[in-house]
């Protein structure tokens, strides 16, 4: 199912054009780069001189990204026809509510990922916010170390040198600006430095299962070891919409001022699709351009992850086509309902023979447009009394054309205690005989 996207007429076309670009520069005067205004000068008097001597002009950037692209790869798992060929290196769609993942190329290969770190970053702060680890309110000071020296060469918040800028502001400035100063601070206040937040960013990728990752940092600054895959991020990300709701809508906000300085939100898509509502974008040599994207249409969350492509345009043009491919493919499906009893459980030495066994929890697939869902049935087999309630007792299975698209536990719909001794004393002789 298609959802059309919003006018452009709506957005600044001096947003637009900077959010192709894939760099918004702070709007104050004040920490304007002379290097870069130099750099722009000279570009000027040289395009002047080469008109005057009649020699071509160089590429335009837009063509030179184009040069650089990489040929188109094609999924190496695709669970719906006609899945697209992507000139990246890496890229993938996975369905939020089941993790299943749709279509992917080369999703488990550890690349650069560049700004996609700080998806760890904010996800740390906010797990700590949730469990009181941290208060919005609380002080977050900013050292040499964090503070961005007012160049164009890496993303900043724009901290003052040793001021102190709240967590919720920390946290935007991480989310929305970018801010490589912004997560360096929050690094060394949480955990002393740099490095001692890795080892809290490793810990929490190891309980999440990105089993392709390893961080040397908190901001995607390039280090040979820094790797992840885009399974990993679209794992991640999962995580964030799932565990972080409170802060979850940050990850929407177009804009951030801070310090008088007002920056925008990379993620062009923000400005333009009214469904995706984040999550990151990443760039730096190595890496290439990336983007790690979520959309809900309907009752159907996806997300989509793109490494390492050339260039922010190519980004944000490749997302689409994958989103609009997902929603285009597949369907939203109830494969059991959450009331039925979905098998009868044996249960041996209990008060009851039997017990019934239901969903855990109501049960929701996406699944290819159009293809029937089968369910299989595993229970565990030796089941003895006694058995709680809402004890685990077997699972589920859904395929379609022979396909897994994914599984459920079932629980036992009551308790069944154990026999008295006389009726234990009975059972377990007839047990003995086979009867």
């Amino acid at each position: 199912m298609h959802t059309k996207t919003s006018s452009l007429l709506s957005v600044p076309l001096s947003v637009l054009l900077a959010v192709a670009a894939g760099a918004l520069v702070p709007s104050s005067a004040a920490f304007a780069a002379k290097p870069a205004a130099d750099k722009n000068t000279a570009s000027k008097a040289a395009a002047s001189k080469k008109a005057v001597s009649g020699k071509k002009a160089a590429p335009s950037k837009k063509a030179a990204a184009a040069a650089n692209a990489l040929p188109p790869l094609a999924a190496d798992v695709a669970m719906a026809d006609n899945a697209p060929a992507l000139p990246a290196k890496a890229w993938l769609l996975m369905d939020y509510d089941s993790g299943q993942v749709l279509a992917s190329a080369n999703a488990d290969e550890a690349l650069p990922p560049a700004s996609l770190t700080k998806m760890m970053t904010s996800y740390i702060v906010e797990q700590a916010l949730r469990t009181g680890k941290l208060k919005p309110t609380d002080l977050v000071t900013v050292s040499e170390n964090a503070w961005c020296r007012g160049t164009s060469a890496e993303s900043c918040m724009y901290l003052p040198l040793n001021s102190q800028a709240t967590v919720i502001d920390i946290l935007r400035g991480i989310i929305v600006q970018s801010g490589n100063d912004a997560s360096k601070a929050i690094a060394e206040h949480m955990a002393g430095s740099e490095a001692g937040f890795a080892k809290l960013m490793n810990a929490e990728a190891q309980r999440l299962g990105m089993t392709k990752t390893t961080f040397v940092n908190p901001t995607g600054l390039p280090d040979p070891a820094h790797k992840s895959s885009a399974k990993d991020l679209a794992i991640l990300a999962r995580a964030i919409i799932r565990d972080g709701a409170e802060y979850y809508p940050i990850y929407a906000e177009r804009e951030f001022k801070y310090n008088g300085i007002k920056q925008g939100n990379r993620n062009a898509l923000l400005y333009t699709d009214p469904t995706v509502d984040g999550l990151k974008t990443g760039h730096t040599a190595e890496a290439g351009f990336c983007l790690v994207t979520s959309a809900k249409r309907n009752d159907m969350r996806l997300i989509s992850v793109i490494l390492n492509t050339h260039s922010a345009q190519a980004r944000a043009d490749q997302t689409r086509e994958l989103l609009g491919w997902g929603y285009s493919q597949f369907e939203k499906a109830t494969p059991i309902q959450p009331t039925a009893v979905v098998a009868s459980a044996k249960v041996s030495f209990g008060k009851a023979d039997t017990v019934a066994a239901v969903l855990g929890a109501p049960w929701m697939l996406t699944v290819p447009r159009g293809q029937t869902v089968q369910t299989a049935v595993e229970l565990k087999p030796g089941l003895e009394a006694p058995v709680a309630k809402g004890t685990v007792i077997g699972k589920v299975i859904a395929t379609a054309n022979g396909k897994p698209l994914g599984e459920t536990p079932l629980v036992a719909q009551a308790e069944v205690e154990r026999s008295g001794w006389l009726l234990l004393a009975w059972q377990k002789v007839a047990h003995l005989f086979g009867k």
